[in-house]
């Protein structure tokens, strides 16, 4: 978090004069990457909920506590976007400046979306109800610890956490699979739309919210807790990495395949400056660490059930989609279309964002046992073999 600090206030000195793009798409990739991957871990949590699933009650509580982090990180991200709006940031948010969306014709179009009003009320809407409907879900999980419960009691208690997950379900899809990567991200390029964006977005960060869950569980297992987590849970956390970034790669592919083969201007003007331009390096370092490192290493069995082997997967596809989000926000047409600005601060920054998580996620583990021991499915989570 230090790091994170010290970069902050050099960018800020170095890159924060007039519009200070620089410094504001720095704190705009960071901050909305790291908050969806730590709102991923919630939904990983209520997606396993609704399907009954019970592998992940020996880990369930690292989880919960990484889905903690959307509290300080949602903050962060909100002051940061009012930041832009309120402060005009019309290098970064282009259809901010009045005068322009009235002599353009696309930009006049959108304009009952794209617009401070409207961006943010659903702004704050969703991370309120993210924060609020996750917090509800950690305090259900919680109130069963010291007691005890009968067949019919865990029976309502199912039904309960079923009817809240299914909320929040519900939430994420109208936001992260939905309205808010169009706000936050898309409209960074007004002219340009891609009705795969969002789901592109959601795959990325679920990868890397997967992979954040991963290196926790890893590491309190070789500190000596989480005693019945083995490498049958383990297995499993690697197959979802292993699918989900194949879906990833499915997205990735068809949304520049279907917009490149379509070739009409004002689609592939996206895609020129990402792959014939200065970011062509970075657009297939993407396309290898994502999808090429998770096919080929998590392929085999084996590799799933290697505690060294994840952990090195863990990071690099942090790491990995860190760079798509990179690669979504830096190319903007107002931000910096003809070379890479790609420096140490920005990795400082995004430091400062992985110590809040570290710090918050440790201090939530700290507070509540970590075994889920009252649930009605921890037996199956104990005995489950894959």
């Amino acid at each position: 978090m230090g790091v994170g600090v010290l970069s902050l206030i050099i960018a800020f000195v170095l890159y924060g004069n007039g519009q200070g793009t620089r410094f504001w798409a720095s704190l705009l990739q960071n901050s909305v990457y790291f908050l969806l991957i730590v709102n991923a871990a919630m939904f990983f949590f209520c997606a396993v909920t609704l399907g009954m699933g019970g592998f992940q009650l020996v880990f369930r509580r690292v989880t919960e506590a990484i889905s903690a982090s959307v509290i300080p990180i949602g903050i962060i991200t909100f002051v940061i976007l009012l930041c832009l709006v309120f402060g005009g940031k019309t290098t970064i948010y282009e259809w901010l400046d009045r005068d322009l969306v009235a002599r353009d014709a696309v930009l006049t179009g959108k304009k009952g979306f794209l617009s401070p009003t409207f961006f943010i009320i659903w702004t704050t809407l969703t991370i309120g109800l993210w924060t609020g409907l996750g917090y509800k879900m950690r305090q259900l999980s919680r109130s069963i610890d010291d007691t005890p419960l009968s067949v019919a009691e865990g029976k309502k208690y199912i039904f309960k956490n079923t009817v809240w997950a299914a909320l929040f379900i519900v939430w994420f899809g109208l936001t992260v699979a939905s309205v808010t990567p169009w706000l936050w991200l898309m409209s960074i390029d007004a002219h340009w739309f891609s009705t795969m964006y969002s789901w592109y977005t959601f795959a990325s960060t679920f990868v890397a919210g997967l992979a954040l869950i991963s290196i926790f569980v890893i590491y309190l297992k070789n500190q000596g807790y989480l005693e019945y987590v083995n490498e049958e849970h383990l297995h499993d956390l690697g197959k979802f990495m292993f699918a989900f970034s194949i879906f990833w790669c499915y997205l990735w592919f068809d949304q520049f395949m279907l917009i490149w083969y379509a070739n009409i201007s004002e689609e592939t003007i996206y895609f020129k400056v990402r792959f014939d331009g200065a970011y062509a390096g970075i657009f297939y370092l993407n396309f290898i660490i994502n999808f090429l490192c998770p096919l080929l290493i998590f392929m085999k069995r084996g590799s799933k059930r290697n505690w060294g082997t994840v952990t090195f997967m863990s990071v690099l596809l942090i790491f990995g989609h860190w760079l798509d989000f990179y690669q979504m926000v830096f190319p903007g047409p107002h931000i910096s279309p003809d070379h890479v600005p790609l420096n140490l601060l920005d990795f400082g920054v995004a430091l400062g964002f992985v110590g809040l998580i570290m710090w918050q996620t440790g201090k939530v583990l700290s507070k509540y046992p970590l075994l889920a021991k009252n649930h009605p499915f921890l037996k199956e989570s104990i005995i489950h073999h894959t």
